[in-house]
Parts: structure tokens; sequence; C-alpha cells
């Protein structure tokens, strides 16, 4: 009991830090603004007919967007994941809920803790991608997990890695040793397609090279969401809970560019369905991400505040974005996203 109000606790301070501390990295950029989308004076594309839609993880999406994992557990967070699970459904994107780790324990409270998840009544045909921590893929969790994810309706399950989030986190998972092999044991057991992901602090080229063992075509996961450095920091989150104040400012800035991130990436591994998150701020922003290998973009934290407000206001923040991809694309000549990734960035 005494671990789950802590928990909700730490859900409710993540919460609280996000909203009115500065959380964005101080000194590393996401590394799209090194990148040009080239202009096209005499683009043969008509606006109102450019084809955002795409398919991913068998889903089909109306435009390449999901909203990024942001919470769960707290009070809070059921209004928050209902009003972002309400837009998607509007717009036809697809939703990752955050940590589901709460859910595996066992207690009076099990229910408040599915509530704050529980999203399809209102968003009965998302891709809905549920979560959970790379140190909670075990062996004695997988019958649980495989209950969450049943529980929440969910399609696919994001396994976060963030061994640097958990290292200032205060009595954190820190131990990731044989977590590569728990992927592989593991992840076969649960069911449901897997995402590996970072949480804001990148996977490159080295985490590729760990995860794939060398071998492209043998990779464990069904698909990558890079989380680069460049947007939110949860170094930087952790040390505002834990301390009040960033105590490690050198590890507050610590990780791989999201552009870098989806660069190395998509080379190591050509053909896996890849995410670009971490500072996804733009339509712009997405448009360069495309066209340098990703599937399909995220964004979390630009939604937060919106999410607190309403449904409403989430859709209209997340349609913005998607007009200034759909502008993007009609701007350089490309009439869908295929064309837009044969696209070549200029510096």
């Amino acid at each position: 009991m005494a671990a789950d109000r802590d928990a909700v606790a730490r859900k409710q301070h993540h919460i609280d830090v996000c909203l009115n501390e500065a959380v964005d990295y101080q000194g590393v950029t996401t590394g799209f603004e090194r990148y040009r989308l080239p202009y096209h004076a005499l683009t043969q594309t008509n606006l109102t007919e450019i084809d955002l839609t795409t398919q991913f993880l068998g889903a089909k999406l109306r435009a390449p967007v999901l909203i990024g994992a942001m919470t769960g557990g707290a009070e809070l967070s059921g209004t928050i994941n209902r009003n972002l699970a309400a837009a998607a459904q509007k717009l036809g994107v697809g939703m990752m809920l955050g940590s589901q780790r709460i859910m595996l324990r066992r207690g009076e409270q099990a229910r408040d803790r599915f509530d704050s998840f529980a999203v399809r009544d209102v968003a009965p045909d998302v891709l809905l991608i549920g979560n959970i921590g790379l140190s909670q893929l075990t062996h004695a969790n997988a019958p649980l997990i495989t209950e969450a994810l049943r529980r929440v309706g969910a399609d696919a399950l994001a396994v976060h890695t963030n061994p640097l989030q958990e290292a200032m986190q205060a009595n954190g998972d820190t131990d990731f040793a044989g977590s590569r092999g728990r992927l592989r044991e593991i992840g076969p057991a649960i069911g449901y397609p897997l995402i590996l992901k970072e949480v804001g602090h990148g996977i490159g080229a080295a985490a590729v090279a760990e995860l794939t063992d060398g071998s492209s075509d043998d990779v464990p996961v069904s698909a990558i969401d890079v989380a680069g450095a460049g947007g939110t920091s949860w170094s930087r989150v952790e040390q505002f809970v834990r301390y009040g104040y960033v105590r490690y400012p050198d590890l507050a800035d610590w990780g791989v560019p999201t552009a870098r991130a989806v660069i190395e990436v998509r080379q190591a591994l050509p053909r896996i369905p890849l995410i670009a998150s971490g500072g996804i701020r733009t339509g712009m922003d997405a448009a360069k991400a495309f066209a340098l290998g990703a599937d399909v973009v995220a964004i979390a934290r630009p939604l937060l505040s919106a999410a607190i407000e309403s449904a409403g206001a989430v859709a209209d923040r997340l349609q913005s974005l998607i007009d200034e991809l759909r502008i993007c694309l009609h701007g350089c000549g490309a009439p869908d996203l295929a064309a837009l990734r044969d696209i070549r960035l200029t510096h």
C-alpha cells in the first residue's frame, strides 16, 4: 500500500514538474534545425489532395502521428488520458499510454489503478499502445503484463528502456544487466507486438548494435521509438522531483539527439517500423523526421496542458501540427509520405 501511494504521488509530481519547471534540454537540440526541407516553387501537388494516411503495426492512421506516452496512475492521469484518447479518436491517430507498471500490483486499489488507463470507451478505433518498463519485463510479470494490456484493450506494447532516468530516480531500477536477453526470451510470451523505446535520451547506433547483436535480420521487437534528446529531458524531470533542482546539469543534457537517432537506427535497420519522438514540436520537424527515415512521429509533453483542459484543446493542437505537415509536403512537391521519404534534405 505504501509503495502504491508513493508511486501515485510520484506520477502527480511528474505532472507538476512538467507543467511548471524548465524540463527541456538546455544545451542539446534535436538536430532537425541543421537540415532544410527543399522548397519546390513549381510543385505539381494539390494541397487538398495531399495524402497523409499510413499503416503502422497493422493499423491505418489518418495522419502519421502518435500521442506519446505521458502518464497513468494518478487521479489527474485519468482525465489527461481520456482527453488524449478522445482527441486521437477524432483525428484518426494513435496513442501510447503512460507506464502501466502500477497495474501489475495487486491490492485494494487495483480498480483505481486501472481507471486512469481506461480509454477504450472514448477511443474504440484508436491504435492503442500499452507501456511497461524493461525492468518490469520478467518471467514472473509476463502474465500480469498480458492481463494489463488485455484490460485496457491495447493493440501493442511499448517497452521503455530508460537507464539514465532510473539512475536519477530515488530507488530507481538501475540493474539493466541481461535486458537484451529478457526482450528475446520474454517478449514473445507477452503475445503483443513489442516496441522498444527510450523516454527522451535516445536510441542510437550503440543500442541497436546491442539489440541485434550485429544482425539486422534478427530483431526481437516489431518497432523502435528513438525518443531522442532535444525535447523533454527526463533526467532533468527526475532531478526536480528528487532534489527540487537540477543537481547534475551535464546528466540533464545527455543523450542522442533525435535527428541523429533516426538516421542511425534507419541505417542499421532499413526495414523496421520507426517512430521519431523527442522534441517534435512542429509539422516541419515531423516532415524532416520522415525524410530522414521515420514512419510516424510521436508528441507528448506539448499536449499536456491541453489534455488537462479538454479533448478539443488537444485535437486543436495536434491538428495545427498535421496542417503544417500537409503544407510541408505540398511545398516540397511530395503528394504523399512515400514521396517525402525519397526527398533528400539539405544542410
